[in-house]
């Protein structure tokens, strides 16, 4: 596993929290692919897209017929956050495979933005966000 990490990190700058906010204030996406579970345990980041990991190519696709408003074409600029930055590089290495060159994912995932004294929030536990709890194909 860390070689396949390692390696869907090859060439690909990966913001850190500071970098990844101002990145969203610029307008990119930070999408949240941690399950319900563990947002409820650790809390959210403000205006983050919620797309959980199963459903997230589909949701991005620009192509896509399940694709979210914000998936507009390959150019868009998503920030990929887990909980601490290991299946947020495995997703936005998929991401790149699917077109979107633009995909990163945040160093250190939403642990390190919490430490960073960044904006964070409880979970809106039953709340329905774009792109959650939609079914595929």
């Amino acid at each position: 596993m860390d070689a396949l990490v390692a390696r869907s990190r090859v060439g690909v700058h990966r913001p850190g929290p500071t970098e990844a906010q101002e990145a969203a204030a610029r307008g990119a996406l930070l999408v949240d692919i941690r399950p319900a579970a563990q947002r409820v345990r650790e809390g959210e980041i403000p205006d983050s897209l919620i797309i959980e990991r199963n459903v997230l190519e589909w949701r991005l696709d620009p192509a896509g017929s399940h694709r979210i408003p914000e998936a507009t074409g390959s150019g868009i600029e998503v920030i990929v956050v887990c909980s601490e930055g290991y299946a947020s590089s495995l997703a936005a290495a998929s991401l790149r495979e699917l077109g979107l060159h633009r995909a990163t994912d945040l160093d250190g995932g939403f642990v390190a933005w919490a430490a960073a004294g960044l904006p964070t929030r409880p979970a809106d536990q039953g709340l329905r966000r774009p792109g959650c709890g939609q079914q595929h194909g």
